[in-house]
């Protein structure tokens, strides 16, 4: 048994905290609204987010930072991407004793154009910070709090770190698996959040199965193609955090990056999606920092430009499919060319 907290009680944060307490750990839920974590510590449910699911009483929900992280060696940081910098801040100011900081957060971040991973070690104190851990695949909150079949990855530049969290979350519902390669988990991870919304775009047009499975497997192309330049190992793409994760988001109601995508496709702005959808959309983030990093690195990536004009430039979805319909011939095996060519072999 080992004592965790978890930054962030949203139903990311709230599911694995779940997980946790199912292995017996003593776990610890942060969170900033009071009346939120009144309702954990009194009625034990958590409804704005996992609604009629019953919290163990071994999860014990926090606003004080430094009450939460008092005596703990792992953290699991499960906030936006958007909000990491400042409560890295906070954790910095709330503790003395060094973390191991899983997150498990989908995005890179606009402008700097850095990996999760990256943040953390920039913005934690390097007397503070052990090691950065990152858990990543195909998991909706939604079925893991019902204990339903779920498989991911964790990744870390020390694997002797994953390992450990690897046997801190396995159970008989949770299979955790691990990959020495953390900038191919990451960008796994935050990339198929722009296919899920451009799946979701062509369903509210009303397009069906064909334009879906052209986008999941040319939206895995232009992942293995951006995240190999990033020194990512192709291979990682057609595990858990590639394939895997682009199925789950590109098919799922569960997904808010495909819900926010098929309201766009039904007709609805932008600012109109996001105020309905009442959480983040990490998609819409991501897709500017894809977009900044595929003009950085020279990497072609036709359905992120695509989503990106639809989401910041005003484009129609309708032009943005009619313009990905009408590019210019070229090889579907183009790209394992290239990559032979550029390395040699795998």
């Amino acid at each position: 048994m080992e004592r965790i907290t978890v930054v962030g009680a949203g139903s990311w944060g709230t599911a694995l905290a779940l997980v946790l307490a199912d292995n017996d750990h003593e776990v610890r839920l942060w969170g900033h609204r009071k009346e939120q974590i009144d309702e954990i510590n009194t009625y034990h449910t958590n409804t704005k987010y996992v609604p009629s699911i019953g919290l163990p009483k071994s999860i014990k929900g926090y606003t004080d930072l430094h009450a939460a992280l008092a005596d703990v060696e792992t953290i699991i940081l499960a906030v936006p991407t958007k909000a990491i910098r400042e409560v890295l801040q906070n954790i910095n100011n709330a503790t003395k004793d060094p973390l191991t900081v899983v997150h498990v957060s989908k995005g890179i971040e606009p402008d700097t154009l850095k990996r999760i991973s990256e943040i953390i070690e920039e913005e934690m104190e390097s007397t503070l910070l052990k090691d950065v851990v990152v858990l990543s695949g195909p998991s909706h909150a939604e079925e893991v709090v019902l204990r339903h079949p779920t498989t991911v990855t964790v990744s870390s530049k020390n694997m002797g770190a994953a390992e450990k969290v690897q046997d801190l979350f396995i159970n008989q519902h949770f299979r955790v698996y691990t990959n020495p390669d953390i900038v191919g988990v990451e960008i796994g991870g935050a990339l198929k959040n722009i296919i899920a919304l451009a799946a979701g775009i062509t369903d509210g047009l009303g397009y069906g199965d064909n334009a879906k499975a052209a986008l999941i497997t040319r939206g895995l192309a232009e992942i293995s193609r951006l995240g190999s330049k990033m020194g990512a190992n192709p291979l990682t793409f057609s595990g858990l955090t590639g394939i895997g994760d682009l199925i789950v988001t590109c098919t799922s109601v569960h997904s808010r990056n495909w819900r926010a995508g098929n309201l766009l496709g039904k007709g609805h702005s932008l600012e109109e999606v996001l105020e309905n959808m009442g959480m983040v959309v990490e998609g819409v983030r991501t897709t500017k920092a894809a977009y900044q990093l595929a003009q950085k690195m020279g990497v072609t990536m036709p359905i992120t430009f695509a989503l990106y004009d639809v989401l910041f430039n005003g484009q129609s979805p309708k032009e943005a499919v009619d313009s990905l319909m009408t590019r210019g011939k070229t090889n579907e095996m183009a790209d394992i060319f290239n990559f032979f060519d550029e390395n040699g072999s795998l």
